[in-house]
């Protein structure tokens, strides 16, 4: 079962809820070598499912002194597609090694040139 790192709307019972069908287990988990920014979103369907334009967004740094604090969802693949079409603009899931060593997906600031998976 893939795993999908989250450190912002995904955790939330009610984004679970609309995008999955059920809440999803979890663990607490961190992603070394990232940062945590701000985005704004531009996609006003978005926006107001969400209450707001400023959303968690984190950027690749390589230092494993930097650490983002989020939960580590099983979620399967059907369900890692429909966090595909949840996420606005801007971000891409990349595959990252997590503190606990699990190798999960997350959702992370798009570098330019790349195709969003």
């Amino acid at each position: 079962m893939p795993l999908l790192f989250s450190y912002g709307t995904l955790r939330q019972e009610a984004v679970q809820l609309a995008t999955f069908g059920r809440r999803l287990r979890g663990e607490p988990d961190e992603l070394v070598g990232f940062e945590q920014a701000l985005l704004r979103i531009d996609d006003p369907a978005f926006v107001a499912a969400s209450g707001k334009a400023d959303h968690a967004i984190v950027r690749f740094t390589g230092r494993d002194d930097r650490r983002v604090k989020g939960t580590v969802l099983e979620v399967t693949e059907p369900e890692l597609a429909r966090a595909d079409a949840y996420e606005p603009a801007g971000y891409q899931r990349i595959s990252a090694t997590l503190a606990s060593g699990r190798q999960a997906w997350v959702y992370a600031a798009a570098r330019p040139g790349s195709s969003a998976t």
